[in-house]
């Protein structure tokens, strides 16, 4: 019964050992998320486009009234731009600047991102990260947003639709010249289509990114509700 405990212990005394001799790097990145390491140091950025439709039907309108049940229907929004290592991410970095992002540079960003508090939460756990100023990401977030074409068929869908995640991350590919079968996911819940997201180089052009093609949807089909409205 004491063997995980030793067995930590000898775990942490191979990595003292190993940093005394100048082996280990502390600066390794966790796999599940590093909280708090230095801003600015990353890779690469995931842009992650959310399908609006999938996420009203499963969190409920009441998640986000503007979203689901305001005047302007949406189809994919950004739901983050997010810095990456080649394995695992930071998060909630540390900086001079404040948590809260001012009410006139939300306010710009609405169209792309539906969401006052999804906007603070981005900038709070990945923006961050990012070694940027709330304004300089943010605006990064919307030219990742003008970099990626969405296929036409997806600006309008009338009616539901099951779709193979395969044939989805096909028809971006085919829309975004650049962009391979190794730079995107498709990620799913509860049968939805839940989110499009595609690795950037730090000045936003495609990279192949094997973490996150990894942890895509391995349903063979699933659903995407139709475009709220129409």
């Amino acid at each position: 019964m004491q063997r995980p405990a030793l067995a930590r212990r000898l775990l942490r005394g191979a990595a003292a050992a190993l940093l005394s001799a100048g082996l280990l790097q502390t600066t390794l990145p966790a796999f599940s998320g590093e909280r708090g390491p230095e801003a600015g140091r990353f890779e690469f950025y995931v842009l992650s486009l959310s399908w609006s439709p999938s996420y009203c039907a499963v969190e409920g309108i009441d998640a986000n009234r503007r979203q689901c049940e305001g005047p302007r229907p949406y189809a994919f929004i950004v739901h983050g731009l997010w810095p990456q290592y080649e394995h695992g991410y930071p998060e909630f970095c540390p900086g001079p600047g404040p948590d809260r992002v001012p009410d006139r540079l939300v306010d710009a960003y609405l169209d792309i991102m539906p969401s006052p508090g999804l906007i603070g939460h981005q900038w709070r756990k990945h923006g961050s990260c990012s070694g940027l100023s709330q304004a300089d990401y943010l605006a990064l977030a919307r030219a990742a947003r003008e970099r990626i074409v969405v296929p036409e068929e997806f600006s309008r869908l009338d009616e539901p639709q099951m779709i193979s995640p395969r044939i989805l991350e096909e028809r971006f590919i085919a829309a975004n010249e650049g962009l391979s079968l190794d730079g995107i996911a498709v990620t799913c819940g509860r049968r939805y289509l839940r989110e499009v997201r595609i690795c950037l180089t730090r000045d936003l052009q495609f990279r192949a990114c094997p973490q996150v093609d990894r942890n895509a949807c391995r349903l063979d089909r699933t659903l995407m509700p139709p475009i709220r409205g129409e």
